[in-house]
């Protein structure tokens, strides 16, 4: 086992986040799931590109995406928490990871419903 490291203070640890953060996103993008909604969202862009969509939609389909990943790297934390406690199998480890597969299936319904009513606003336009 390693040692703990210390904690930074100061600008030392604006420094020391960005780096876990960098080392969440590389631990992140090892996961198919995250990959698949990144490539989604890239080509959600690209049609609503294509589709002339409005800044609104594409700030919108931003920050779902951020709230999607954000809500994948809590469920992977969960599931590699759960994994190491847990390596037999459990019923209440196969509750955790259900239930944080069922959060980021909601955010991908909601990014789903969001790229659709964008889409349609732009195709359907008399109607508002």
């Amino acid at each position: 086992m390693s040692e703990r490291p210390q904690k930074q203070g100061g600008i030392g640890h604006v420094f020391a986040a960005a780096r876990y953060s960098l080392g969440g996103v590389r631990r992140l993008w090892r996961e198919t799931a995250f990959q698949h909604e990144t490539l989604a969202f890239s080509l959600v862009l690209v049609v609503f590109g294509f589709a002339g969509a409005p800044l609104w939609g594409f700030v919108g389909a931003i920050l779902l995406y951020l709230l999607t990943v954000s809500i994948e790297a809590l469920n992977t934390a969960i599931e590699e928490i759960t994994d190491h406690a847990s390596p037999d199998y459990s019923i209440m480890a196969k509750h955790a990871k259900d239930l944080g597969s069922f959060a980021v299936f909601c955010l991908l319904v909601a990014n789903a419903i969001w790229a659709g009513f964008v889409l349609w606003t732009r195709w359907a336009p008399a109607q508002f």
